[in-house]
């Protein structure tokens, strides 16, 4: 059978491929963004009851009440937003509340800005519905933006842009003084504003995450993005959610049940019931212990000759990794995996040109063991 026009615009994510490589050789996967932290226990017993209780039939295509009503109040209890419920949808993870938002806000042939190096999922969603993304270009070490590189690319055409704060893959936090700039650039060119913010607790060194909606300029033309993969460590419930305009939650809402009918019942009570019960601590332990595992790690890189660029939030490291033999970025990164058994992502999973041609995305959220195995195995490459 003919494939589709569409169908030949997507091609298999580094991370998947580099993954199977790394199971292949039985290395240490240190490419794909799985949080191997054990899941808290209030998730489990929570989704556990729910299913004993006869929670297992569909739920309304927005999500249960008691999760959005869950996400509203934790989004005043951590940054003072004041939501209804009416204002989230619960979908099966931040990418379908993505796609969702984008099948609701975008026409074929709209312009959308990525900030590069950008997660690779945004970029694919948008090629996949006929969206056109351009691209700005975020410099390591530090990421900053540059406002005037927004200006240069924007066209009549340019309809949205996406911010992933803080960032898969750079690490970036986005300061106040960055969004109120990124608000006023969208208010200008009245731009929608997508801001994946799924890794908003993992936050080092008085990094502090601010949600775009907080921002006057974005409140009424931003959807946020989350969910629970990461802060849970429950990547394969496949549970997100969205928080936009009444109006957009309602459009979006129809897709959702087009495409996913509803996010399962069961697990969401099992988050509703994290979001409620677990207290601040969990959420402090969750920063330090990931700054502690990204000290290790980006030490082992640096014994290793490498150069990385030490992340202020999310879980990732982008390093420079010229010094590796290969030819490209993709030959260096299996050169790692040959003589460590250790899997990285190859930088052209995060550019659209050659930028990344010399740079190599790890995980470091693995637990301990792994990572002081990982560590003592990349050290071998000096």
């Amino acid at each position: 059978m003919k494939l589709s026009d569409r169908s030949l615009s997507i091609a298999q994510s580094e991370i998947r491929s580099m993954t199977k490589a790394c199971n292949a050789l039985g290395g240490i996967n240190m490419a794909q963004g799985v949080c191997d932290l054990e899941v808290p226990r209030v998730v489990i017993e929570g989704a556990k009851r729910a299913m004993e209780a006869g929670v297992n039939i569909y739920t309304p295509t927005e999500g249960l009440p008691v999760l959005r009503e869950a996400i509203a109040a934790k989004m005043k209890r951590f940054y003072d937003v004041d939501i209804s419920s009416d204002h989230v949808l619960v979908s099966d993870g931040a990418t379908g509340a993505f796609y969702t938002a984008c099948m609701a806000l975008l026409n074929e042939g709209d312009e959308v800005i990525l900030f590069e190096p950008y997660y690779g999922y945004h970029r694919s969603t948008l090629s996949s519905m006929g969206a056109v993304p351009t691209f700005v270009r975020l410099e390591s070490p530090h990421w900053v933006l540059d406002i005037n590189v927004l200006e240069a690319v924007v066209t009549p055409k340019t309809r949205a842009m996406v911010i992933c704060n803080p960032a898969n893959p750079s690490g970036k936090v986005f300061t106040k003084e960055e969004l109120e700039q990124i608000g006023a650039f969208a208010q200008e060119h009245d731009l929608i504003v997508f801001a994946d913010e799924m890794y908003e607790h993992f936050l080092y060194e008085g990094a502090v995450h601010i949600p775009a909606m907080s921002i006057e300029s974005l409140k009424d033309r931003c959807v946020t993005l989350s969910g629970f993969s990461k802060v849970f460590s429950i990547t394969g419930w496949r549970l997100g959610y969205a928080i936009a305009p009444v109006e957009v939650i309602e459009a979006m809402a129809q897709f959702n049940d087009l495409i996913y009918v509803c996010a399962s019942a069961p697990l969401q009570m099992g988050a509703a019931e994290g979001l409620e019960k677990l207290g601040d601590d969990y959420y402090r332990e969750l920063s330090s212990v990931h700054q502690m595992k990204r000290d290790l790690f980006c030490d082992a890189l640096r014994d290793a000759g490498l150069n990385p660029s030490v992340p202020s939030g999310a879980y990732y490291v982008m390093t420079d990794i010229s010094g590796i033999a290969g030819a490209d970025d993709f030959e260096k990164v299996m050169t790692i995996l040959e003589k460590t058994g250790v899997a990285a992502v190859p930088g052209r999973a995060f550019y659209h040109d050659d930028g990344g041609k010399n740079m190599a995305r790890f995980c470091y959220s693995k637990p301990l063991e792994v990572l002081e195995d990982a560590a003592a195995r990349i050290r071998k490459l000096c």
